[in-house]
């Protein structure tokens, strides 16, 4: 009963006219050697976009992440979704199988792949310069630590939950920042 059942929310389908999707890989040297992503750009906006990290939970690169990416595009970003599972063959179409995978990965390597992965996704040259990052769960503390180690590269911050930097690192964001937490959730926000 508690299994997500990611057809029901999904909102853009994987072979809507209005994006263009493909696989993409991005060397990451200092990380697991690459990552693997999904990249969806808008289908018929030519010139230069914005472009958008997408930063999947614990679970990997499941079809609700891929539809976020997708919502994106139709917004008219150039996002990307970067599978943190790239080294155990990726997201199982399971989650409680990918929540194992993610358990036995480096978390130093996977994070360098996300940092890998921001800084390729902004210097794209179908991109406008202007990075932003959305991440949930997990992906939320990923776009907390990006905007701390991007600074003024990364221009905008969406954390989903996630883990929040220390006072010492907050003051190195740069990046307007979004971030949404319950408001009496006192693992997250003590009181």
């Amino acid at each position: 009963m508690l299994k997500p059942n990611y057809a029901w929310a999904l909102q853009v389908p994987e072979q809507d006219s209005r994006i263009a999707a493909e696989t993409a890989t991005v060397p990451s040297p200092k990380g697991n050697g690459n990552i693997n992503g999904y990249l969806v750009r808008p289908g018929s906006v030519s010139g230069k976009l914005p472009v958008v990290l997408v930063i999947h939970e614990n679970r990997g690169l499941n079809p609700y992440i891929r539809d976020v990416a997708r919502r994106l595009a139709v917004a008219n970003f150039i996002s990307f979704a970067p599978e943190a599972l790239t080294p155990v063959g990726g997201y199982p179409n399971d989650d409680e199988k990918a929540a194992q995978l993610f358990q036995g990965l480096d978390r130093a390597k996977m994070s360098e792949d996300f940092l890998a992965a921001a800084i390729w996704l902004k210097s794209r040259s179908d991109g406008n310069g202007k990075l932003g990052a959305v991440g949930f769960c997990f992906g939320g503390g990923v776009v907390n630590q990006l905007a701390v180690r991007m600074g003024a590269d990364l221009a905008a911050a969406v954390p989903f939950y996630g883990s929040q930097p220390g006072a010492e690192d907050a003051a190195k964001i740069k990046a307007s920042l979004l971030a949404h937490y319950a408001e009496l959730d006192t693992r997250m926000m003590p009181h």
